[in-house]
């Protein structure tokens, strides 16, 4: 069964209320296209509204057009309202873009901005493989994401995906393990951001002070098992255009009982292949490393480590999209009207986090 709408008619100017006072809903449908000549449908408030009822109200076309002609702001037939929704992807794109900028960047670590990295795979109607990703960038101060990018399932992770800003500190799992996107991403903060990466052994060029080709494994393996953390100066390769771009390695052992469970992991893995694993899969499976371009003075290891572990806070917030508001229940079978409605899904969820805001500043 269909949920309840969450835009009722008489609750619509709450919503609007919300929305960044910057923000002008009429010039941004004219300009995205989204209403080219206002016949039945006249504002964009209007068409927020329809995208929102369809959307996360959980109504169908046909409910929508319904509910619509009874409140009496719009008549449309099931079919000229998909028309415009599907027209609607850049005004709905727009608004999410406006209610991200709004969020003020606050400083939690050491007078830096700590911003997570990370996506998650959304399959259509049938399928049980990936076909849409959401590309997010989670604020730990703000409790809410930065950025929010829809691709399809050939858009790639990548640390840039969302712009640096000035002084950020971003954090993301092995899946950025790539040296264009780490040199991308510093491009665009004129070398004023930086990040923590987990490493994968074999995804990264990296050089020593010599320039001569570092041994990721051979390091690994030299390290005393009596120290638990350790730390190595090299130099990441990302083209041959670009000079070397220096970064703190730096590897801490696990537990035996982690490494016994990452050992039997990578035997399922090959199992599942048919494959024989690399022996240096193994070696590497005994460490959480971490590539960073944070300065040594300021930002100890130790500390560089326990920032990372936060990473699961975005984790936790994409579980909050698929299971409060069920993002990942995609009904739609084309292009458009799957952007359609996920941009209405994530705008919902923007507004959530922004009303969540006046609980959080409430005493007690």
């Amino acid at each position: 069964m269909p949920q309840t709408s969450l835009v009722s008619g008489d609750r619509i100017p709450e919503v609007l209320a919300r929305l960044p006072p910057s923000l002008d809903l009429e010039l941004l449908a004219r300009e995205t296209k989204a209403i080219q000549r206002p016949r039945k449908l006249r504002s964009g408030a209007d068409l927020l509204r329809l995208a929102l009822a369809w959307g996360p109200g959980g109504m169908s076309l046909q409910e929508a057009a319904a509910w619509a002609g009874v409140l009496g702001f719009v008549h449309f037939t099931d079919e000229a309202l998909i028309v415009r929704l599907h027209n609607s992807v850049g005004f709905l794109e727009g608004i999410t873009q406006a209610l991200l900028e709004a969020v003020a960047a606050v400083p939690r670590w050491s007078g830096r901005v700590v911003r997570i990295a990370d996506s998650t795979s959304l399959c259509g109607p049938a399928s049980t493989g990936t076909d849409w990703r959401i590309h997010g960038v989670f604020d730990l101060a703000q409790g809410g994401f930065s950025a929010l990018q829809i691709t399809d399932r050939h858009g790639a992770e990548a640390l840039d995906r969302g712009e640096p800003l000035a002084g950020e500190i971003r954090i993301a799992d092995r899946g950025y393990a790539n040296a264009r996107a780490w040199q991308r991403f510093c491009d665009a903060a004129a070398d004023h951001a930086d990040f923590i990466v987990r490493m994968r052994w074999n995804t990264v060029r990296m050089v020593d002070a010599d320039g001569k080709p570092f041994d990721l494994i051979g390091w690994l393996q030299q390290l005393a098992p009596a120290i638990e953390t350790h730390e190595q100066p090299v130099w990441v390769l990302s083209d041959r255009q670009r000079a070397p771009r220096p970064i703190r390695l730096i590897a801490r052992r696990k537990t035996p009982q982690a490494i016994a469970a990452a050992h039997k992991q990578l035997r399922q893995q090959a199992n599942r292949k048919q494959s024989t694993p690399d022996p240096r899969s193994f070696i590497a499976a005994e460490f959480l490393i971490l590539a960073t371009t944070l300065p040594q003075d300021g930002f100890p290891a130790a500390e560089v480590l326990a920032v990372y572990r936060l990473r699961w806070q975005i984790e936790l917030a994409f579980k909050r999209l698929k299971s409060q508001i069920n993002i990942d229940r995609l009904p739609t079978r084309t292009e458009n009207g799957t952007r359609c409605w996920l941009y209405a899904h994530l705008i919902m969820a923007l507004l959530c986090d922004n009303l969540s805001q006046d609980f959080l500043e409430s005493f007690p």
